[in-house]
């Protein structure tokens, strides 16, 4: 199993982290690719959706899940 490695963005002017496995992470880089967007961009879209119940490491890891199930296609 992957390591969980923490990492750091900046959002909406202020800087936040998350922790996830290199299999989302570079899943995630491909999503923002994918859209032409940065991974920055990604994140805050992501997190702007997100139930305030659950994390934001939490919620990257369903939406990489959401695209995954769809064959690799962004909605």
């Amino acid at each position: 199993m992957a390591a969980v490695e923490k990492r750091s963005v900046t959002i909406r002017g202020h800087r936040t982290s998350f922790s996830l496995e290199q299999p989302f992470y570079d899943d995630l880089v491909t999503i923002a690719a994918q859209r032409s967007i940065s991974l920055a961009a990604l994140v805050a879209d992501i997190d702007e959706t997100r139930t305030r119940d659950a994390n934001l490491s939490s919620a990257l890891r369903l939406y990489v899940l959401a695209w995954a199930k769809r064959g690799g296609k962004s909605p």
